[in-house]
Order: C-alpha cells, then sequence, then structure tokens
C-alpha cells in the first residue's frame, strides 16, 4: 500500500485520564518494526476490561492511552521479519500472544506465552520499548498490545490471528476476546457430554458464550445463575433451562443447586470474579465426576477456600485463561464456527454505534446495558 513505511495520520479515541470521557483526537501512527503489522481497524467493540481500566480503581494507571481489544481488521503493512502476514490479510487482533516458539506456545495444552501473554500494565511495544502512537510528539501509551479504539494501529505479529476474508468483520471482531473466553472454557475445559447438567454462574457476554458451548455441546440442563432476574430471558436464547438467583434463597446457592440436580451438577462454569461464586461453582458439582472451571479474574486478596474432603470426592477445580485457545492457531476455527452456522455471534451484539461516538458505548456498559456494542470506525 501507499502509506507503508510512512507515518499514517487518522483519528483515535484517547483516553487522557481516568474516568473521563474519550477523546477523539488526530494521532501520528508510525510504521511497523521487526515483527510487527500495521493494521486498519474497521470495527472495534468494548469489553468491560476496557471500561476496568479506563477507570483505574484497582491498578496502575497509565495514561494517556488508546484502549481497545476486541477488534476486526485488515492489515496495511507489514515490518521487518514478518512472513505469516501480507497487506490486505483480514485479522482479529488478540490482547494475549502466540509466538509458537516458548514451552507454552509448544504445548498442546497451554495457550499461556512466556512472550507475549497479556501485559496490562505495558504501554510500549515490546521490541524496542516505545510507542507508536504520538500525538504533536507526545507518546500516546498501547493497553494490552492491541489499542484498537483508533482508525490504525501496530500490533506484534504474535498477537494477530488470521483469518477467512469472507467473515464479516462485524460480527467475527467480538471473538477476539469475551465471546471466545466463555467459549472455550466449556468446549476446551469443561467439556460437558451431550446431556449434562452444566451450571453458569454470571450471564454476562463471557457467561453466556460459556453457555453457548454448553448448548453446542448438547447439554440437556443448563442452569444460569446471577444476582439480577432481568439475564434470565436473554439467557433463554443461549439455551438456558434454569435460573436461580442467590437472593431468593436463605442457603447458599449450591445447596440450591445440589438439591435441584439431585447431587450436584456434571459441570459448572464461573464467569463473574467474585470468590464466592467460584467457591459454589465448586461446590455445587456432582461427586466423582463433577468439573468446575473457573474463568472470572478475582481480586488481588480474594482466597479461594473449601474443604480438601471436596478434593477428595473428586470433585476436579480448573483455571481457564482465554478459553486455553492459541490466539493464532485456534481463532481461525472459531471463526470458522461461525461460518458454518454452528455458533451465532449476532445475538451477542446487542448495539452499534459509529466511532465518534464511543463514549455512548461507555455509558451502555456502565448502565449494565445490552452485551456487545460495535463501533465502526467508517461512517
Amino acid at each position: 500500500m501507499a502509506t507503508a513505511g510512512k507515518v499514517i495520520k487518522c483519528k483515535a479515541a484517547v483516553a487522557w485520564e481516568a474516568g473521563k470521557p474519550l477523546s477523539i483526537e488526530e494521532v501520528e501512527v508510525a510504521p511497523p518494526q521487526a515483527m510487527e503489522v500495521r493494521v486498519k481497524i474497521l470495527y472495534t467493540a468494548l469489553c468491560h476490561t476496557d471500561v476496568y481500566f479506563w477507570e483505574a480503581k484497582g491498578q496502575t494507571p497509565v495514561f494517556p492511552r488508546i484502549l481497545g481489544h476486541e477488534a476486526g481488521g485488515i492489515v496495511e503493512s507489514v515490518g521487518e521479519g514478518v512472513t505469516d502476514l501480507a497487506p490486505g490479510d483480514h485479522v482479529l487482533p488478540v490482547f494475549t500472544g502466540e509466538c509458537k516458539e516458548c514451552a507454552h506456545c509448544k504445548s498442546e495444552e497451554s495457550n499461556m506465552c512466556d512472550l507475549l501473554r497479556i501485559n496490562v500494565d505495558r504501554g510500549v511495544m515490546i521490541g524496542d520499548g516505545k510507542s507508536r502512537f504520538s500525538i504533536n510528539g507526545q507518546p500516546m501509551f498501547h493497553f494490552v498490545g492491541t489499542s484498537t479504539f483508533s482508525e490504525y494501529t501496530v500490533i506484534h505479529v504474535g498477537c494477530l490471528a488470521k483469518i477467512n476474508p469472507e467473515a464479516p468483520l462485524d460480527k467475527v471482531c467480538v471473538l477476539s476476546c469475551g465471546i471466545s473466553t466463555g467459549l472455550g472454557a466449556t468446549l476446551n475445559v469443561a467439556k460437558p457430554v451431550k446431556g449434562s447438567t452444566v451450571a453458569i454462574f454470571g450471564l454476562g457476554a463471557v457467561g453466556l458464550a460459556a453457555m453457548e458451548g454448553a448448548r453446542l455441546s448438547g447439554a440437556s440442563r443448563i442452569i444460569g445463575v446471577d444476582l439480577n432476574p432481568a439475564k434470565y430471558e436473554q439467557a433463554k436464547k443461549f439455551g438456558c433451562t434454569d435460573f436461580v438467583n442467590p437472593k431468593d434463597h436463605n442457603k447458599p446457592v449450591q445447596e440450591v443447586l445440589i438439591e435441584m440436580t439431585n447431587g450436584g451438577v456434571d459441570r459448572s462454569v464461573e464467569c463473574t470474579g467474585s470468590v464466592n461464586a467460584m467457591i459454589s461453582a465448586f461446590e455445587c458439582v456432582h461427586d466423582g465426576w463433577g468439573v468446575a472451571v473457573l474463568v472470572g479474574v478475582p481480586h488481588r486478596e480474594d482466597q479461594f477456600k473449601t474443604h480438601p474432603m471436596n478434593f477428595l470426592n473428586e470433585k476436579t477445580l480448573k483455571g481457564t485463561f482465554f478459553g486455553n485457545y492459541k490466539p493464532r492457531t485456534d481463532l481461525p476455527n472459531v471463526v470458522e464456527m461461525y461460518m458454518k452456522k454452528e455458533l451465532e455471534v449476532e445475538k451477542f451484539i446487542t448495539h452499534s454505534v459509529p466511532f465518534s461516538e464511543i463514549n455512548t458505548a461507555f455509558d451502555l456498559m456502565l448502565k449494565g446495558e445490552g452485551l456487545r456494542c460495535i463501533m465502526r470506525m467508517e461512517d
């Protein structure tokens, strides 16, 4: 492309300080360096993680910053040493990576790349420790290696999944983070068999994606657990057969679930980040074969407490990161599940706004309205 090797000026939504509305600015995006790719973002979605780091209540504040990590785009140019991607390729940026060289990448069991694993505090490129974004010479910090709230962004090649160019980017962009996290937690880690009983704790986008995984697996009973009764109606579209609100009961929800299921559920997936929900999700599984999978991110000080007899009674507890998907190897296959009409992503997309109205997307998420809001870069 004619822009290759040159600085590109484009629009980006900049978070200048914690909790303040984002500001659409003209930024300069430097060309990609070794093992980097410059991507033209066409669609980006808002995920709760963006809001969490924008609020910056519980972690190191890194500002000014260009947030965003759930998106779809097209390769504009590639840096030295990049052989897997070429200009024009359709890609999904991912907040974690796959270098294909480290022990984790070479392991069939792990997706936790040593080089490119998520780093929420780093605001620069891994190669030279510098930012590729600037405004009037002032560097803008990157976010989890993706920074998709910009018309162009620079990303390490290991954090880009090359996908089928026929796949509509305005739909499959939501597969680059939350939906794959929940879906993979069920399909790759919990692995319920046909006819299973599955409990899903937390019915936000990630929890409903986990529920979609249970539906695809042929679970006969899918129990949604949430403190908000309004979530049940929406959850029915994802296969939810029963709903439990812990506030409706005067005993621990794990006891309620054990009674409902004649001894416990076969599989449970926790998508809340509440340590109490994590304990309930583990304790509600059936002895002998029950498996609980933790997805939600807990608070720093949290401690998981349960009686060791639960383990001796052959209940299994697992955790997962990004649904155990390797970004470059596995995400293209998740996109193909959508293309074959096995996986429905449209029902996760509840709102769509032009990029200029990005603060509307933040307002919707802060109010708890909808699941995913897609922002269109070109309007």
